[in-house]
């Protein structure tokens, strides 16, 4: 899948706010986002956070047959692993262009810098050393991920340890750190790498560019440097031509920043060697209740409470008084409680009146239903149907044989079922 295109305006807007230095997350130009270091529960496990881009570092060794031009040296590996859950654009099993280019990057400021001592790796010469390896994964994608790959891969060599061995002749032998405290790599210096943005044909630069900058920008230049201002490697992308001044300027930045970047590493080392030894929590038992092992967390907005205490005593004075007394309610009845200004309550009393209106109105309606029937002479066995139009019931009275005249029958008839007619609407 790949990666959606920026539009024109995006572009121009892009283009346009860094030629008036102004960059989209309110840095300046030579800021670099925070970075944020954490360690796992084991010796070797790094997260690195630089402002959204968030990488993992493990590292991890076994023993090997050393090279047959290095029989005393250790071997050290790099391998960068561009995950789609990084960014919808990295395609799993296998690799892009992107990964092969950051992985020769890390090979060159690592190993080829020697900041490892390959031959405190060596056990047996010329037949067992130990072989470093270092695996980043990328957790999440918002630009610059050579500066923080190289910022967890050094720090996780830093804080791993090495299992102890021994040798009796030709037999090794591997203790357990229960058996014998790990022991940690000999690391000389420590080399960062510093990104360089250019645009408008290096006519503008940046550092520390995030994802949309990196797809607006014509170059980009790379040096990774030690805090002692030794340059490891420099290595310049995207086709621009770059004058010896703006060189320069960028190794001066780049060792301002390596310098910041490599007290910020040994402090966070500093406190989990301590947190370590105090038998505190460390690692991802730390992680989990500060939200660390999420890719992306929101940052919580800081509040200014200094002056909310006096803030709230002005207001409280500039506004009105409460009244200090309460009128006594009025009780109509003794024992009965009273809510309102004592008024006439009329709530329910038009529904009352509109429900006996319609009473009324029914029983008139069916007298003039009854009256209306029509007259039919009863003798024996006949049958007398009374019907109603309004609600299409029909009753039926099997009337007795009558002892009087046919007249007051049927009247008698006609007034009973006048009062079945109203018992059934009752």
């Amino acid at each position: 899948m790949k990666d959606t295109p920026l539009s024109n305006c995006e572009r121009d807007f892009l283009l346009k706010a860094i030629e008036e230095k102004k960059r989209l997350d309110g840095r300046q130009t030579y800021d670099y986002r925070k970075i944020k270091i954490s360690f796992g529960t084991d010796y070797g496990c790094c997260f690195v956070d630089l402002g959204q881009t968030r990488v993992m570092a493990q590292v991890s060794c076994e023993l090997v047959a050393p090279k047959e031009n290095r029989p005393n040296e250790g071997i050290m590996f790099f391998n960068i692993e561009l995950s789609p859950m990084a960014s919808p654009g990295f395609e799993q099993g296998r690799q892009s262009e992107l990964s092969v280019k950051l992985n020769r990057q890390l090979e060159r400021c690592l190993r080829n810098s020697k900041c490892i001592d390959t031959e405190s790796l060596c056990v047996v010469s010329g037949e067992k050393v130990w072989q470093i390896r270092v695996d980043v994964h990328t957790l999440n994608n918002d630009g610059n991920l050579m500066d923080a790959a190289s910022i967890a891969a050094i720090t996780a060599l830093c804080h791993f340890r090495r299992p102890d061995v021994s040798t009796q002749g030709q037999e090794v032998t591997v203790y357990s750190p229960e058996e014998r405290d790990p022991i940690p790599l000999s690391i000389y210096h420590m080399p960062i790498s510093v990104s360089f943005a250019f645009f408008q044909q290096g006519t503008y630069l940046l550092v520390d560019p995030c994802e949309r900058e990196e797809r607006v920008m014509d170059g980009l230049l790379v040096i990774a440097m030690n805090k002692h201002r030794e340059i490891c490697s420099i290595q310049s992308s995207g086709g621009i031509m770059l004058l010896k001044e703006q060189v320069m300027r960028c190794s001066k930045i780049a060792g301002v920043k390596v310098s910041e970047i490599t007290e910020l590493i040994s402090e966070a080392l500093l406190n989990d060697r301590k947190a370590r030894k105090a038998g505190g929590k460390c690692g991802f038992a730390e992680s989990m209740p500060q939200d660390r092992i999420t890719a992306l967390k929101k940052d919580e907005t800081p509040v200014e409470m200094t002056d909310v205490t006096e803030t709230a005593n002005g207001i409280i004075q500039k506004g009105e008084a409460a009244p200090q007394t309460v009128p006594s309610p009025v009780v109509p009845v003794p024992g009965v409680g009273q809510v309102g200004q004592g008024l006439q309550n009329s709530w329910g009393l038009e529904e009352d009146d509109e429900d006996d209106y319609e009473e009324e109105k029914n029983d008139n309606s069916g007298d003039e239903q009854v009256e209306e029937v029509t007259k039919m002479d009863v003798g024996e066995g006949d049958v007398v149907e009374i019907s109603d139009s309004e609600e299409e019931d029909v009753v039926i009275l099997n009337p007795e044989v009558p002892e009087k005249p046919k007249n007051t029958g049927s009247k008698s008839h006609q007034k009973g079922a006048a009062a079945s007619k109203k018992r059934q609407k009752k």
